[in-house]
């Protein structure tokens, strides 16, 4: 049985408590009448003891959240133990749920927010949240106790009247029986069912990008790419972070437009990157519209150390709306982009407000940029996982990859969002689900080249291989008029993955079964996951 309580404080003073049990078996909805006034708390617990062996997975808050399948015995680590004076400095408790998570760091307390299971070999329990609007689901589970704790992430939040404390399902079965189920009592469907193919000029030339170096790369994308695959502009063309209305004067003299009709003169589909709900401390934006910012304390909420540091806009403030629907405008109708990546989204809603949850106003925030762009494709990245559900057509689903397996040595101590090859395949792994069902995912890129890449030859195939087989976006960043015959030879042949039909994960063998030209064959990961 769950117990669940709801506490708040009514309107001219007074607290109220309100508690009950229900079974948790398939579709639960906790809805309670509460009188006018602030909700403080609303939790819930279960017992759900597990064997011995058991897995557990518990959904990071955002994209880039790393989060595998864990053991009783894992513990998640946060930002905790690093020095103080560095999280402040380079705000690294804003990428994640730091700055509104107490982690506990001890070994079989595990959390997550919107969904999470249990796996005993091929057999899942699955609970899962049926609407964050009211507020994040977050689930807590003690191994210790054999305890789940649930909490809404809505203190603060008016109320009055029906009140859903949870809208939770509980599931048991395999893993196509529980995930299908799921997302049919969601009403979700993944906008596009067409795979993605191509390239993105991040990682290898990452903000070194210019005119020139953009027609270099699409040279090379000739030679290999198909017609209507995707070639992307990703950061590094705009003046700064946050100023989206012209392009780097410097860099690209002949504007985006150019740009964009040298690409569809290739008979590729032109993609271009933006941070719409951000903008960078040196941005022209930041320097001229202070009051456009969210502010706490007084000061404009810093959400992370990238470029000169960066703030999160208002989403709200006239103003701000007036401007991005310029910018969605002039990227869709007068530079002529068929599509936009989509990343930093979490800065929309760091916090809610006394109207509406953390979760509602970023539920919020990506149906406005969906009505925004249209019928055109977004790659969303950076963003909390359930409130993009449905709403982008591609979605990241792990933290960026790295030139090597795990990046620098002290890289590997900062917050779970870091950059990581070995954490983004853990996480490709782990979100595999949500493939066709949410949305079709995007894993990051892969590579194939020798230059500016420390890993491994099987470790750059076999990434590859998992890309096309769990994803629904398949990107590298390599300049492919640098490879060999060879090279595109083996582009091709890994490319057919894309294609292959049946593919399931096995858990326990740690393996991608599929079936490519009507033959089964699998992918082995054991070394892959090292």
């Amino acid at each position: 049985m769950m117990k669940w309580l709801v506490k708040g404080i009514q309107n001219g003073g007074g607290d109220f408590v309100l508690a009950g049990e229900c079974e948790l078996k398939g579709e639960t909805r906790v809805i309670t009448e509460v009188p006018e006034g602030i909700t403080t708390s609303v939790t819930a617990s279960l017992d759900l003891p597990t064997v011995e062996d058991e897995h557990i997975f518990m959904n990071g808050y955002q994209t880039w959240t790393y989060c595998p399948e864990y053991t009783k015995n894992d513990r998640i680590r946060g930002v905790h133990g690093l020095p103080k004076a560095a999280v402040d400095k380079f705000s690294l408790d804003r990428y994640g749920d730091y700055h509104f998570v107490k982690y506990p760091y001890k070994k079989g307390i595990l959390h997550g927010f919107s969904y999470c299971w249990f796996r005993d070999k091929y057999r899942y329990r699955l609970i899962a949240s049926l609407d964050e609007t009211p507020g994040y689901t977050q689930f807590t589970y003690d191994a210790s106790q054999g305890k789940l704790y649930l909490k809404r992430d809505c203190s603060g939040i008016a109320c009055a009247g029906d009140f859903h404390a949870f809208d939770l399902v509980c599931l048991e079965g395999t893993e196509d029986e529980v995930f299908d189920e799921w997302f049919r009592l969601l009403g979700v469907k993944p906008i596009r069912n067409v795979p993605l193919r191509g390239y993105s000029s991040w990682y290898n030339r990452y903000e070194n990008i210019d005119s020139e170096a953009i027609a270099n790369d699409l040279a090379g994308c000739r030679k290999i790419l198909s017609v209507n695959d995707l070639f992307q502009i990703d950061d590094g063309w705009e003046p700064a972070v946050g100023d989206w209305l012209k392009a780097d004067t410097e860099k690209f003299p002949g504007g985006m437009k150019r740009e964009v009709e040298r690409i569809h003169e290739a008979g590729f589909q032109a993609g271009i990157w933006v941070a719409p709900f951000v903008a960078e401390e040196e941005s022209e934006t930041f320097r001229k519209h202070p009051d456009w910012f969210v502010r706490v304390n007084g000061q404009p909420w810093k959400l992370g150390c990238n470029w000169s540091g960066f703030y999160g806009l208002d989403i709200d403030h006239p103003e701000v709306r007036k401007y991005l629907e310029k910018v969605f405008r002039r990227i869709f109708d007068e530079w002529g982009f068929d599509l936009v990546k989509l990343d930093f989204l979490y800065g929309a809603a760091a916090f809610g407000t006394r109207k509406e949850s953390r979760a509602a106003r970023m539920i919020r925030a990506m149906k406005w940029l969906r009505e925004m762009c249209g019928d055109h494709a977004i790659i969303g990245c950076g963003v909390p996982v359930m409130p993009a559900f449905g709403l982008v057509d591609y979605c990241r689903i792990s933290c960026d990859v790295t030139l090597d397996w795990n990046d620098k040595l002290y890289m590997q101590i900062v917050h779970r969002e870091r950059p990581s090859t070995k954490q983004a395949v853990g996480n490709i792994i782990s979100r595999r689900q949500l493939n066709g069902r949410a949305y079709l995912s995007d894993p990051d890129v892969f590579f194939l080249r020798e230059e500016n890449c420390r890993l491994t030859e099987e470790e750059k195939t076999e990434l590859a291989k998992l890309d096309a087989l769990l994803g629904g976006a398949w990107l590298t960043s390599d300049d492919p008029g640098s490879y060999t015959p060879e090279m595109r030879r083996n582009y091709w042949l890994i490319r057919r993955y894309t294609e292959a039909q049946n593919v399931q994960y096995d858990p326990v063998r740690r393996r991608v079964n599929y079936e490519l030209d009507g033959y089964p064959a699998h992918l082995d990961l054991k070394a892959l996951l090292k």
